[in-house]
């Protein structure tokens, strides 16, 4: 309806308004903690050019920004990220699952998995949806994430989530997808809500990533025994695998449930699936440059020097 279409307008002009002054005042933070740095270093010639001019106004502010003031760690201050998910844990994630266009059985399959994988999941067949139909749709039934997953010649490679109403939308392309048919003896698929293991997600890129993957997931019972992993490994792929445990003689004893894939990130952007070619561009994988090679974007600073 018209007045709908009112309230999705002006919700999403006051994101971004939101997000247009939050960049401003990080801007201003950075300055101000070059400042500080620069007078405890006890010289003023490292500043830039650009900065000396505004140094002298920053430092009338630098008295009143204390320990315990929004400057103190700009890490810990609210953001627009945050606001994305700020119903997160008190309401439970609703997600809705569909494929491209025509997909081959195997596709068929591997969406089927993915549906059982995540909870309070429901699986949609695409037909001739437009993007911008499906992303209404969930928007009027207020679904919290739609994911999209894509093949090559059957073969499942590519994966979309797009959080709802104003993003993120993060892109992946998926390897060595080996599903839970093509596993021997992995038994029943467990339906409790898992925990969730985040190893070595060390930089601010890979906490974005895993702020992502993690609210796809409702929080589980602390005494849950299904378990989904997610490791950073080698050249930034994220490697995904569901486990149930068990004790057995005073040991723990796990079984894995599949699916397997390794994920690897290759774009985000600050807005939802129908919005992706206006919408700002968080961060964009570039492998083809010359250091693409050196770079480790998903590691903490002193693990990509080691």
């Amino acid at each position: 309806s018209t007045s709908m279409l009112r309230r999705q307008n002006r919700l999403r002009r006051e994101f971004v308004y939101k997000k247009s002054i939050e960049q401003r005042d990080q801007q201003i933070a950075e300055r101000k903690q070059k400042l500080r740095e620069t007078l405890a270093a006890g010289g003023s010639s490292q500043l830039p050019d650009a900065m000396k001019r505004q140094a002298l106004r920053l430092h009338r502010h630098l008295d009143w920004d204390g320990a315990g003031g929004e400057d103190a760690d700009p890490d810990l201050e609210q953001s627009s990220q945050d606001d994305e998910y700020r119903w997160a844990g008190v309401e439970d994630p609703k997600l809705v699952l569909t494929t491209s266009r025509d997909p081959s059985s195997k596709l068929k399959q591997f969406a089927k998995e993915l549906r059982f994988l995540f909870p309070n999941c429901q699986r949609v067949n695409r037909g001739n949806y437009q993007t911008a139909d499906l992303v209404k749709a969930c928007k009027a039934n207020a679904v919290t994430d739609l994911l999209l997953v894509s093949e090559t010649r059957g073969v499942p490679d590519g994966l979309i989530v797009s959080h709802l109403p104003f993003g993120p939308t993060a892109f992946f392309s998926l390897h060595n997808v080996l599903m839970r048919h093509d596993m021997p003896g992995v038994g029943h698929q467990p339906q409790e809500l898992p925990q969730l293991v985040m190893h070595g997600f060390g930089s601010k890129l890979a906490q974005r990533l895993a702020s992502i993957l993690k609210h796809l997931f409702p929080v589980p019972k602390p005494d849950s025994r299904r378990v989904c992993s997610f490791t950073i490994v080698q050249h930034d792929y994220v490697s995904f695998r569901q486990y149930s445990y068990k004790t057995v003689s005073g040991q723990p004893e796990l079984t894995e449930h599949g699916p397997r894939m390794e994920l690897q990130l290759y774009r985000i952007v600050q807005g939802p699936l129908d919005e992706v070619d206006t919408a700002e561009t968080e961060f964009v994988a570039r492998p083809y440059m010359n250091t693409a090679k050196k770079r480790r974007l998903m590691a903490a600073a002193e693990e990509a020097a080691a």
